[in-house]
This record gives structure tokens, C-alpha cells and sequence, in this order.
């Protein structure tokens, strides 16, 4: 039976990763303890509180969570569309509490790629495929001349399959053809990260799947980072690592990983939970657990050699 590396040193990552110096250090997108709060007619709410996350390079992993938990709002610090209240966060080798609006545009045209739910935010209507995805070339004040910026929007639209959509505009594109041309635009100027905040969310199953497939050839075939957020658990079993957010904080993470049956050489994909553990000792425990054993309010606990027991109050209290 074998077993992926990767996937075993995420899991260790898990358990014993936050605590020690340096943490972070080798990952490309660093959260640690970061709090987002929104003031509205004197009331705050607080989007984030305390949430860390940590994605290494090459990932392609998903982030979900019920609606007004905080995923959005982290995807648009990460983007560079907004500003943390407090806490740490670095995508890059970019601090993004410190940039200045200079280095936020910057960061915006060179690091990170940004694919949005509606296929028609994407992309300017009166430009054509090809023309949509050479524009951020021009854009970025890279040196590339008209010519080498066509070549680069054909390299892309051929990979990720939209290559016939070159002299179309976003009209005479179906909404999956859009959402892959949209891709490539994010992919443009080769960035670290590309970021997508449900891009699947206004297609049907099938054409979801072709999207999913769009996100897979970049993150194996360019190398990109890839996070994506979505309430499709489809494309969420899909990935390596998906991160569960609740309440403005990372509270579980799955890891699958592949397993060849070594008598019938079969393949599986096994999949194991893991409950974030915060600096302070705090875990959220997943919903659908609390809800089978009835635990509300308290628990009992039991430190055993090896592991922690955790059970339904027993007091009758």
C-alpha cells in the first residue's frame, strides 16, 4: 500500500505545525490569527476572528463554509481587495497589512489572479477572448510586444481548452467557455496564486466539472497555487486538502490521499478529518459530530496515553 508523502506531511502539519518557530516560513500563503471586523451604523461585526491558514506552493485546494462565515472576506484579503484589522498575513513574500496602495496595485497585477462567480464580471464584453486575456500583459508594463502578447493569450486559451473562442466575444461564448477564458486571464501574468471565489457557482454539474478540469491543467501544468472557494462539495472531494471555515475561523481540514490495494491494484482515494487546534488550545468540533452525539454547552474529556476522550455531558446538568 502506498501512501503520498505530500498528504502525510500535511497531516503533520496539522498537529504540530503552529506552534513552533517560524511557523509559516515555508508557505507561500500565511494567516495567523487574522481578524477582519465591519462597522455598520455603530454596530461590529466581526468577519474574521483569529483565523489561520496555511497553503503551500503548488497546492490546489478548496475553503467552504456555510454563507456569512468568512470565506469571501478572507479571498478578498488575499486578493488584495481588502485590509485585515488584525493579525498576520503574507502571500508571496507581501506583507498585506503594510503595502501601500502603490504595492496593493502591484500586488493585484503580478501576484495574484482573481476569477469571479458571475462568468460576466470576468471579462470586458467588447473584447475578444484573445484580447480579454492579452490585456493584462499590456497592463503590467511588461516589456512583451503586441506579438508576444498574442502568442502568450493562445498558450493559455490552448491549454485550457478555448482556443476556438480566440476571435469571440464574451456574448458568443457559453458560460463555461467564459469562465475557462476567464481563467487564463487570471493566468496572464504567470502569478503565484490564483484565487476563485465560487467559479462554478452559476453552471450546471457537467460544466462545473470542465471548469474543475480547467483549474487541475493549470495548478499541474504551470505549477499555479490554486484556492478555490465554493459550496460544491463536487469540486471540494476533488481536490488534496479542503479547509472547512466557521464562525470567522478555519475550524476543520480533509486530506485525501491515494491507496493502492497491493493484492488487486486498485486504486482508492481515503479521506481523514483533522480539527484545527488554535494557539490557546481551542478546537471547533465538525457541526454534524456534535449533532450525533446530542453535545451541547459542555463535554466530558479524558486524557488517555495516547489521545484526548471527548463525550456527551453525562451530569444530567
Amino acid at each position: 500500500m502506498t501512501t503520498d508523502p505530500t498528504l502525510t506531511d500535511l497531516a503533520k502539519r496539522v498537529t504540530d505545525a503552529r506552534d513552533t518557530p517560524g511557523y509559516g516560513h515555508d508557505a507561500l500563503i500565511t494567516c495567523d490569527r487574522l481578524v477582519r471586523i465591519f462597522t455598520t451604523d455603530g454596530t461590529e461585526v466581526q468577519a474574521l476572528q483569529g483565523l489561520d491558514l496555511l497553503v503551500r506552493e503548488g497546492e490546489l485546494m478548496a475553503l467552504v463554509g456555510a454563507s456569512g462565515s468568512g470565506k469571501s472576506t478572507l479571498m478578498n484579503i488575499l486578493a488584495g481587495l481588502d485590509t485585515p484589522t488584525a493579525g498576520a498575513a503574507r502571500v508571496a513574500g507581501r506583507d498585506l497589512l503594510t503595502m501601500t496602495a502603490t504595492d496593493r496595485l502591484a500586488y493585484r497585477r503580478e501576484v495574484v489572479g482573481f476569477v469571479w462567480q458571475q462568468t460576466a464580471r470576468n471579462l470586458l464584453p467588447y473584447l475578444t477572448a484573445a484580447q480579454n486575456v492579452a490585456l493584462p500583459l499590456q497592463l503590467s508594463g511588461t516589456r512583451r510586444g503586441r506579438r508576444a502578447r498574442t502568442e502568450r493569450a493562445l498558450e493559455l486559451l490552448e491549454l485550457l481548452q478555448v482556443a476556438d473562442c480566440r476571435d469571440r466575444r464574451p456574448q458568443q461564448m457559453s458560460g463555461g467557455q467564459q469562465q475557462r477564458v476567464a481563467i487564463a486571464v487570471a493566468l496572464a501574468n504567470d502569478p503565484a496564486v490564483l484565487l476563485a471565489d465560487e467559479p462554478t457557482g452559476e453552471l450546471d454539474s457537467h460544466t462545473a466539472a470542465r471548469i474543475f478540469e480547467a483549474f487541475r491543467t493549470a495548478n499541474e501544468t504551470l505549477g499555479t497555487t490554486i484556492v478555490i472557494v465554493t459550496h460544491d462539495q463536487a469540486v471540494a472531494s476533488e481536490v488534496r486538502r479542503t479547509v472547512a471555515i466557521r464562525d470567522g475561523r478555519t475550524s476543520t481540514e480533509v486530506l485525501r490521499r491515494s491507496e493502492i490495494d497491493a493484492a488487486t491494484g486498485h486504486e482508492t482515494v481515503v479521506a481523514r478529518e483533522y480539527a484545527m487546534l488554535d494557539r490557546a488550545g481551542r478546537l471547533q468540533l465538525p457541526a454534524d459530530y456534535l449533532r450525533a452525539l446530542d453535545m451541547r454547552d459542555r463535554v466530558a474529556l479524558e486524557l488517555e496515553s495516547d489521545h484526548i476522550g471527548v463525550w456527551p455531558d453525562d451530569t444530567g446538568a
